[in-house]
């Protein structure tokens, strides 16, 4: 059944394109949303594109410092940027340009666009898909991010609705601008399930990163083995959700959906299929309905197959958040308007063939490794929330 839902979009979010060499690339948005029109899921009454607006400069102040912000528009002004690597900037991973300070706080405004629709009821669902940008702190930026859309629209909710968030982070890499803004936070639940920092940027999001002072135990984090595929990644999803969701009783779900996991990304080693991404909004989706009234708010994240990853994996979490089943036939029109421009061949199908997706050796002995991560946290940090229990 359809569920009055929101796409946040504009052409305007994709002028955030750091080099065109850059792995950030802005164009896998414009073909996410392009397929989601060739198969048919928007329409202009319950599953509809809504514009986004700018963030105001007090939203960022509620999440990123003075200085932080005054040095980013700075930047963006064709200002002096010798001090650029002291907040962050002006590295291969996140460079400055000209008009970053607008066009970032475009995208926060996008999410915050999502919060604001979601929490007042005019829509139970919305997707900020340029949204997502995990890495920012508070006084610096880091992993392709500037201003954290994620944390201003957690701190928007808090401040106009004093609700409880849970925030849901499933990119590759580990949500650590987020955890950090609300690492004493008690009302904001934030969970990454990630590829271990043992192995990829940005080397945090162990079990022990628990929180401080009254959110201590309000930070989750659940570092998985490389080469984890599906299976191991969604029992941990199917287990610990729910579990969260029943202790933590938050009033809304905000959710990062970085399918930067996928086993084409170039940049991750987690091989997951697209399975993993419709599957998982499902659960979401369905806790959400149990728990907090349906309230979701989703953003996209990382995802570096831009051409035969990204698209398909967003179209299905459009098709999850809105309540619509996601035909698995790409259109010929979609193939043909993009083919001539795709450096690779384009997939035909929405679904990864599970028969293609051969699995990995060591399956077992990595499954047993991510149980034993998932039953860790589970002592360390469940017992901390209130009304946890573990049924042991």
């Amino acid at each position: 059944m359809t569920v009055p839902s929101a796409l946040i979009w504009d052409p305007a979010v994709a002028r955030y394109q750091f080099r065109p060499d850059h792995p950030f690339n802005p164009r896998r948005l414009e073909l996410s949303v392009s397929l989601m029109e060739s198969l048919g899921l928007i329409n202009d009454t319950t599953a509809r594109v809504v514009a986004p607006r700018m963030a105001t400069e007090a939203e960022l102040l509620a999440v990123h410092s003075r200085e932080y912000v005054d040095a980013v528009r700075r930047f963006s002004a064709g200002g002096g940027t010798d001090d650029a690597p002291r907040y962050g900037l002006g590295t291969d991973d996140t460079p400055v340009f000209p008009g970053m300070h607008e066009v970032t706080s475009l995208v926060a405004g996008a999410t915050l666009r999502a919060a604001e629709l979601v929490m007042s009821g005019e829509v139970k669902r919305a997707f900020s898909i340029c949204g997502g940008l995990h890495h920012a702190h508070r006084g610096r930026g880091s992993g392709f991010c500037v201003y954290s859309d994620l944390a201003a629209a957690i701190a928007w909710v808090r401040r106009e609705h004093g609700g409880r968030v849970l925030y849901l982070d499933y990119d590759a890499h580990h949500g650590d601008g987020v955890q950090g803004i609300f690492y004493d936070d008690p009302e904001v639940m934030t969970l990454s399930l990630h590829e271990s920092g043992r192995y990829l940027f940005p080397g945090t999001g162990f079990v022990d990163e628990l929180g401080e002072g009254e959110g201590y135990g309000y930070s989750l984090n659940v570092p998985l083995e490389p080469f984890t595929e599906d299976d191991s990644w969604l029992a941990i999803h199917a287990k610990l959700l729910p579990e969260v969701m029943e202790a933590f009783r938050p009033d809304v779900i905000l959710v990062q959906n970085g399918c930067d996991g996928h086993a084409l990304d170039p940049l991750t080693h987690l091989r997951a299929s697209t399975r993993l991404y419709e599957e998982t909004i499902r659960l979401v989706c369905e806790l959400a309905d149990t728990h907090c009234n349906g309230r979701v708010i989703a953003t996209g994240g990382g995802g570096y197959a831009v051409w035969e990853v990204v698209p398909r994996a967003w179209t299905l979490i459009w098709g999850g958040l809105s309540g619509q089943p996601v035909p698995d036939r790409i259109p010929h029109d979609w193939l043909n308007r993009w083919q001539g421009e795709a450096p690779v061949l384009l997939p035909e199908r929405v679904r990864d063939d599970p028969a293609a997706h051969k699995p990995v050796p060591r399956r077992e002995e990595i499954e047993a490794t991510n149980r034993r991560t998932l039953e860790s946290l589970r002592r360390q940090a469940l017992p901390l929330i209130r009304g946890w229990d573990l049924g042991w």
